[in-house]
């Protein structure tokens, strides 16, 4: 009965994902759409940062161009196929910088990023101004329950993805490149090849998430689409969810997407000081996240096994 619980659990939550647009009002479908964004941008961030080691701070790159390529693209190109031209173009960025950027490791990767991300804002910032475009309006958009079915496949897509990833020989190689780069090169993991694997397959799903987003709203500004406050909301919530375990993104994105429609709500100006709290709590004193402390509290209280109580 046990063994069948988890089984059971994933097709109860699968059921309840499926009905929402059919159960619920425009408020909770909306709900539903952004926590499967996060889960799907949070998943797809762990296959880099969380398996490999390398911190991204600008995840949004990929986000931001793929909602770019979708809203350019907009009534030229159907949405079937732009949603997934965005995922190829932002992999082919990915593969085009993944070499040189990968060369850098720790804070200055993390600071690399955030760059990337701002130098593609402003590059695109700049396009627009020479084609006289300040801004997007967009007409025809579909509905809501249509984006949310597409984002919730991409959610899935993003889980199996991370879940495929670990149970292969790339996922051993890019964790024995978290736990020691040298070491592993030297048994004679690809570093380099298995490193731009991870960066590459992080960006697909990003950008496509990205080309829903841009068509959430009549009007878009590159400046909107390319916020750092996504990037730093996914490691947000790979730290508090815990990035070294498939549940961890999942809990994470459902923690701080009910958290903050909470505080938005009722504290819209207490939502960032409570954010940076739990973070700093997380790191300091539940650093496996929410996935950690469930661990802990399902073993059993008593004395170790083989000592007397």
């Amino acid at each position: 009965m046990t063994a069948l619980r988890a089984p059971l659990a994933i097709v109860g939550v699968g059921i309840a994902a499926l009905i929402v647009p059919e159960v619920s009002d425009t408020y909770y479908v909306t709900v539903a759409f952004t926590l499967c964004m996060w889960i799907a941008l949070t998943q797809s961030w762990t296959v880099l940062s969380g398996m490999a080691g390398y911190i991204s701070l600008g995840h949004v790159v990929f986000y931001g161009l793929g909602g770019y390529v979708v809203v350019v693209a907009w009534q030229t190109i159907p949405l079937f196929l732009s949603i997934p031209l965005a995922g190829l173009a932002t992999g082919a960025f990915a593969l085009l910088i993944g070499s040189s950027v990968l060369r850098v490791r720790g804070p200055y990767f993390v600071i690399l990023t955030f760059g990337i991300a701002e130098l593609v804002k402003y590059i695109l910032l700049n396009l627009d101004a020479e084609m006289g475009q300040a801004g997007r309006f967009m007409i025809g958009l579909p509905q809501i329950s249509t984006l949310y079915y597409i984002v919730l496949g991409l959610a899935v897509a993003a889980t199996l993805m991370v879940w495929g990833v670990r149970r292969s020989k790339l996922g051993a190689g890019l964790i024995a490149i978290r736990e020691d780069e040298e070491a592993a090169e030297t048994i004679g993991v690809p570093v380099a090849r298995y490193k731009v694997y991870a960066y590459v397959l992080s960006a697909i799903i990003p950008g496509m998430v990205g080309g829903l987003m841009g068509l959430r709203n009549t009007y878009m500004e590159v400046v909107h689409i390319f916020n750092p406050a996504v990037s730093f909301t996914i490691v947000t919530m790979a730290i508090i969810g815990g990035s070294n375990d498939l549940r961890g993104p999942v809990f994470g994105a459902l923690f701080l997407t009910v958290l903050s429609e909470f505080l938005w709500s009722s504290l819209p100006q207490l939502y960032m000081i409570v954010l940076g709290t739990l973070l700093i709590a997380f790191v300091l004193y539940a650093p496996n996240g929410i996935v950690g402390l469930v661990g802990k509290l399902k073993k059993p209280v008593g004395p170790e096994p083989g000592r007397a109580p």
